[in-house]
C-alpha cells in the first residue's frame, strides 16, 4: 500500500534527513512541502525533487500523514490544522516547550482520534534495542545506576531564540536520552537536580547542562546533554547511556558504528565520519509510514512525549531555584 505523505514546515534541521529518507521509499508517495517560509521551502524541496506546496491546507488535503519539522513553539498549531484535515502527524521533538502546551496537544490528539506521535529515533537505535533485550532477560541483575550523554554542536537559528525553542540545550537535548531510558528500564523520571550554563557560545539560552535525577524506582539517572561540541566536530554529536547493574554492565553508544576518515589537504580538509551502523532515522520514518497505511499506533505516543517534557520543565526549574524538583506532569 502506498500512503501519501507531507512536510510541514522544514524550520528543523531533521527536515532535510526526513525528506530524503521519504524520497527513497517505494511505498510513499512524498506529496510536497509547505513552509510559511518561501525561499526556505522552496530550497528543501527542489533539493529533493519535490513540490513546494505554498497553501498548507492544500497539501493536507491530499495526504495521508504529515511530518511536522517547525519550530518547538509552532508545533501545537501545526498539529491542530493536520487535525482538522484528519492527517495522521509524525511531529519533531519535544512535543511542546511546556508542559501545558504538551498537555493541550495530547487532549487535542485524543479528541481528534488521528494517529500522532513524535520523533524519538534513538528507540530505533539497534544497540539501544539489543540492551533492553539484556535488561529484560536479567543479563546484567538489578539496574543500580544509569548515566548518558547527549553531547553535540550548537545549531543556531530559532534553536536559540527562547520564545521559538523554549529553552536550549536542555529543551533540546535532554528528552532523547530520557525517553529512551524510560522506554529501556520502564520507570519514569521522579526528581531533577540540574545545573545549567552557557560558556561555549555566546547566545541567549544555555548550552551546558548536567542533569541529576532519580527514578520511580530509586535508581539515579545522570546525564549530560550540552551542546559542547566545537563546530568542526566529525559528528552532531553523540548519544550514549551506560546501565549498571548487580551483575555487570551494559554500555549503549547509538553511534558508535562509523568510519572516521581524515583529510589532509583539499576543500574538505579534516575529520570526517561516515555512519555504518543502522539508522535510527530510516527506522523512525518506516514506523510512520506503516502506521498511517495500518493504523496502528506509532511507537513513540504523545503521552510518551509529554513525559520528557516534564521532565525538561523540572530542569529548568531546578536550575533556576537550586534545589531538586518533583516531575509535575499534570501543569
Amino acid at each position: 500500500m502506498t500512503v501519501s505523505v507531507g512536510i510541514l514546515s522544514v524550520a528543523h534541521v531533521h527536515a532535510d534527513e526526513y525528506a530524503r529518507l521519504l524520497a527513497a521509499r517505494d511505498d510513499v508517495e512524498f506529496a510536497g512541502i509547505a513552509d510559511e517560509d518561501v525561499d526556505r521551502g522552496r530550497e528543501t524541496a527542489d533539493r529533493h525533487g519535490v513540490d513546494y506546496v505554498p497553501d498548507a491546507d492544500a497539501l493536507l488535503d491530499r495526504i495521508d500523514g504529515a511530518l511536522v519539522c517547525s519550530t518547538n513553539a509552532r508545533h501545537a498549531e501545526w498539529i491542530d490544522r493536520a487535525a482538522d484535515a484528519d492527517v495522521d502527524v509524525l511531529c519533531e521533538k519535544p512535543l511542546a516547550p511546556s508542559v501545558e502546551a504538551a498537555r493541550g496537544i495530547v487532549d487535542r490528539w485524543r479528541d481528534a482520534g488521528i494517529g500522532l506521535g513524535v520523533a524519538m529515533p534513538l528507540r530505533f537505535s539497534e544497540p539501544a534495542r539489543r540492551a533492553k533485550a539484556a535488561l529484560e532477560s536479567g543479563e546484567i541483575g538489578t539496574v543500580l545506576s544509569i548515566s548518558g550523554t547527549n553531547r553535540g554542536r550548537m545549531p543556531g537559528g530559532w534553536f536559540v531564540e527562547p520564545d521559538e525553542a523554549g529553552g536550549g540545550a536542555v529543551m533540546d537535548h535532554t528528552v532523547h536520552v530520557v525517553d529512551l531510558v524510560s522506554h529501556i528500564i520502564g520507570e519514569r523520571v521522579e526528581e531533577v537536580y540540574a545545573e545549567t550554563g552557557t560558556r561555549f557560545h555566546e547566545i541567549d539560552v544555555e548550552d551546558v547542562n548536567v542533569l541529576s535525577m532519580r527514578l520511580t524506582d530509586g535508581t539515579t539517572f545522570l546525564l549530560d546533554g550540552s551542546w559542547s561540541k566545537p563546530d568542526a566536530w566529525h559528528t552532531w554529536g553523540d548519544a550514549a547511556v551506560e546501565f549498571v547493574g548487580s551483575e555487570g554492565t551494559i554500555a549503549v553508544d547509538c553511534f558508535d558504528r562509523s568510519l572516521r576518515h581524515t583529510k589532509a589537504s583539499g576543500e574538505d580538509e579534516g575529520v570526517h565520519s561516515v555512519f555504518c551502523g543502522t539508522d535510527p532515522n530510516a527506522g523512525l520514518i518506516r514506523d510512520f509510514v506503516a502506521s498511517v497505511a495500518d493504523g496502528r499506533e506509532l511507537a513513540v505516543a504523545p503521552t510518551d512525549a509529554l513525559e520528557a517534557v516534564a521532565v525538561v520543565e523540572a530542569a529548568y526549574e531546578s536550575a533556576a531555584t537550586g534545589q531538586p524538583v518533583e516531575v509535575n506532569r499534570s501543569s
